[in-house]
């Protein structure tokens, strides 16, 4: 399969490296969130101009956006969750809850999760902002997490170098992947249909397991030079991108894992400092970059 890739625009306005990206209220829409605490707004229509809808007072490592609450929950570097109304300032929250950072954040059909440092995964409530359970998978940090609602599982990666599969209502442990990758796992997702699991690690390899076939490593790529910070599949699921360390962001063929892209800095004015996120949008297909540059980069992928 081949496939095209076009720099549309390159976004900048964040005064720190970018961390965090999430959907927005619109379909054309989408938010950052970045090392100076800001939290902005973007339209692809009109992309060079972004608006800032929150600030925090530092750095924001997660984001997610909750369509039906019109609310943004924002993970920061000292493990703060906060809680954005976008439009009722009075609404809003930040607890203090875990340690050293708030990592990830995923939604369940009634539930918040946050993973962050000391271990610890949270189950929060929508309705009040408050924490349900939480469970202590770990004496490492938890890295990133993923749900998959047709399995009714949570994927959790983690600094002690494994992956834990968790029963999304209970919290029971149905599996973990003891020695998954050689160091942390920094990223996670599931394949559309729930069968596979893809990981990516500190080691600079991409994983994928076989979920249906008792979690065998059915594909191994040593996929970048350095830690693989993101895995974001296309909205179809045609592709899938990841996001690295090494400065560059991959393109792959999500029934092969055939590698088809390759987005770099000189060649294709990619980035020049390591690729911390990724969000590919309902939006023509686009797929945002954000790095430690201070920039995003938008690509339409055709």
């Amino acid at each position: 399969m081949k496939i095209s890739v076009n720099k549309i625009a390159q976004l900048t306005g964040h005064n720190s490296a970018i961390f965090a990206l999430t959907a927005g209220e619109q379909a054309n829409e989408f938010v950052s969130g970045a090392g100076d605490g800001w939290i902005v707004r973007w339209n692809l229509s009109d992309p060079e101009m972004g608006r800032l809808i929150a600030k925090v007072d530092t750095q924001i490592f997660s984001l997610l956006y909750l369509s039906d609450r019109e609310m943004i929950v924002a993970g920061n570097m000292n493990g703060g969750v906060h809680w954005v109304d976008l439009k009722n300032a009075e609404n809003n929250r930040n607890i203090a809850h875990h340690k050293k950072g708030v990592f990830g954040i995923c939604r369940t059909d009634d539930s918040i999760f946050t993973v962050g440092g000391a271990g610890l995964l949270t189950r929060w409530s929508i309705d009040t902002f408050r924490t349900v359970e939480s469970l202590h998978l770990t004496n490492h940090s938890l890295r990133c997490i993923d749900y998959h609602s047709g399995r009714n599982e949570l994927a959790v990666g983690t600094s002690d170098n494994s992956i834990y599969l968790l029963e999304a209502q209970t919290l029971k442990i149905k599996r973990q992947l003891i020695s998954a990758h050689d160091n942390s796992v920094f990223s996670i997702r599931y394949t559309m249909d729930g069968q596979k699991l893809l990981s990516g690690s500190r080691d600079a390899h991409l994983k994928v397991w076989d979920l249906e076939n008792d979690c065998t490593l059915s594909f191994k790529e040593p996929a970048h030079l350095f830690t693989i910070n993101d895995i974001v599949f296309h909205p179809e699921g045609l592709w899938f991108a990841t996001a690295s360390r090494d400065k560059s962001v991959k393109i792959w063929d999500a029934q092969s894992f055939q590698l088809l892209k390759v987005l770099e800095g000189v060649r294709d004015g990619g980035h020049f400092n390591s690729v911390n996120r990724l969000y590919w949008s309902n939006y023509r297909g686009q797929l945002i970059s954000a790095s430690d540059d201070r920039s995003m980069i938008v690509w339409e992928v055709a």
